[in-house]
C-alpha cells in the first residue's frame, strides 16, 4: 500500500517547526461541506484522494481500505501509521503553518483532549451517522480496544489464573513474572470505575510496584513477553490477544475485572487539504458495512459501557463476555481530562514516571 517516507514527514516537519516558530499563518479553520451525503460523495470524487493518520498497522485496516476503494473508484486513500501522540504534535504544527496534510486522524486516551481544538466542526448527522456514535460533536466511534490482562497458557496453570485486580498482587508475580504498560492507561478503570477511585488505585499500584514488575514503554511492547513466555502474564488490549490467540500464540484474556473500553475516534481536522473525502471515508469507517469488516481484525465498535445482551459475531465483544468482564467507557470530555491528572500519579508509584 502507499506509504509517507519517514524522511519526507521528518522535513515537512521540520518546515513546520520553522514556520510555527517565525509566527507564519493562523490556525486553520474548518472546510464547508455539502448539506447532503450525495453531495458529499460528489465533492469527494472531485478531491479524488484522502490522507489518513492512524497508529493501527497498515495490515489491520487494509481490508476496509480496499472496500473503500471498491465502493468510490475516484478516490485513492493514502495510509499512514503515525502514533496518536506524534498526530497531535504535527497537527497543531501544520494547522499554525496553514499546511495540514492529514484529513483523517485519531483520538482517544490522553489525545482525545487536545484533539478537540484541531478537529473541524462537521454535523455528521447529515452524512448518517448515528447520534450515540459521535463524540463531544466532531468525533466519531470507530472502535474500541479493551485493555486486559492476559496470560501465557503454558506458563499459568488454570487454578493460578488471576480472576481479580488484588489476584495480580500475589507473590507468585513478583521478581519480573509480569508485565505491565509503563504509562499507567491500563489502569484507567479505577478513575472511571465510581467503586474504585483514586487513592484505591495509588494504593494498589504502590503494592503492585514492590512485585518488581517488567515495565514497557506501550501496550502493545507488553503483549510481547507474554507471548513468547518471558513473562507469565501482563497488560495488554483484547484485539491483541485475540490477533495473537488466532496465530498459535499460548494466550488467553485473564478474567480480571472491571476494565475500561480505550474507545478511539476519528476526526478530520481544520484545514484537511480533502475534508469531503476526510467525512466521506470517515462515515464509510462507522457504516455496518465496514464494521463487520473492521470486526475480522478486532477493531470494530463494541458497546460503551458493559452489555453482553447480544455479542452477535463481534469477537472482542465476545471474548470479553465469555471471560465474564465488566468494562467503563471514557463518556465525557471531563473524564478524559481527569485521566491526565491521574496517570502521572500512578506512573510516580510505578517509579515510571519521566515526566
Amino acid at each position: 500500500m502507499r506509504h509517507h517516507a519517514k524522511g519526507r514527514v521528518a522535513a515537512a516537519l521540520a518546515l513546520l517547526v520553522t514556520a510555527a516558530v517565525t509566527g507564519c499563518g493562523t490556525t486553520a479553520e474548518s472546510a464547508e461541506l455539502p448539506s447532503s451525503r450525495t453531495a458529499l460523495v460528489k465533492q469527494a470524487d472531485q478531491e479524488g484522494e484522502v490522507e489518513w493518520a492512524s497508529w493501527n498497522p497498515e495490515a489491520q485496516m487494509q481490508p476496509a481500505i480496499d472496500l473503500f476503494e471498491k465502493k468510490y473508484p475516484g478516490i485513492k486513500v493514502k495510509y499512514t501509521n503515525i502514533k496518536a501522540p506524534d498526530q497531535v504534535s504535527q497537527l497543531r504544527l501544520e494547522q499554525a503553518a496553514k499546511k495540514v496534510s492529514i484529513d483523517v486522524a485519531n483520538a482517544g486516551g490522553l489525545t482525545m483532549s487536545p484533539a478537540v481544538g484541531l478537529a473541524g466542526d462537521i454535523d455528521w448527522a447529515k452524512y448518517g451517522i448515528a447520534k450515540e456514535n459521535v463524540f463531544a460533536k466532531n468525533f466519531v466511534y470507530v472502535w474500541a480496544t479493551p485493555k486486559v490482562w492476559a496470560y501465557n497458557t503454558d506458563k499459568v496453570k488454570a487454578a493460578d489464573v488471576p480472576k481479580s485486580w488484588d489476584d495480580l498482587l500475589d507473590a507468585r508475580w513478583s521478581g519480573g513474572k509480569i508485565s505491565a504498560e509503563s504509562r499507567a492507561s491500563f489502569m484507567s478503570v479505577w478513575d472511571l470505575d465510581g467503586s474504585m477511585g483514586e487513592k484505591e488505585a495509588l494504593a494498589w499500584s504502590k503494592k503492585f510496584a514492590a512485585l518488581k514488575p517488567h515495565y514497557s514503554p506501550n501496550v502493545t511492547q507488553a503483549e510481547s513477553p507474554i507471548e513468547t513466555g518471558e513473562v507469565s502474564l501482563g497488560t495488554s488490549l483484547a484485539s491483541l490477544v485475540l490477533a495473537a490467540k488466532a496465530k498459535g500464540a499460548p494466550v488467553a484474556i485473564a478474567p480480571v475485572s472491571p476494565t475500561s473500553a480505550s474507545e478511539s475516534y476519528l476526526y478530520v481536522p481544520k484545514g484537511a487539504p480533502h475534508p469531503a473525502a476526510g467525512a466521506l471515508l470517515t462515515s464509510f469507517l462507522s457504516s455496518d458495512e465496514a464494521q463487520k469488516l473492521l470486526a475480522k481484525s478486532y477493531n470494530s465498535r463494541i458497546p460503551v459501557n458493559t452489555d453482553c445482551s447480544d455479542p452477535g459475531d463481534t469477537a472482542v465483544l465476545q471474548a470479553l463476555c465469555k471471560a465474564d468482564l465488566k468494562w467503563y467507557g471514557t463518556t465525557t470530555l471531563q473524564k478524559y481530562n481527569r485521566l491526565s491528572g491521574f496517570y502521572p500519579k500512578v506512573e510516580k508509584e510505578f517509579g515510571t514516571d519521566v515526566g
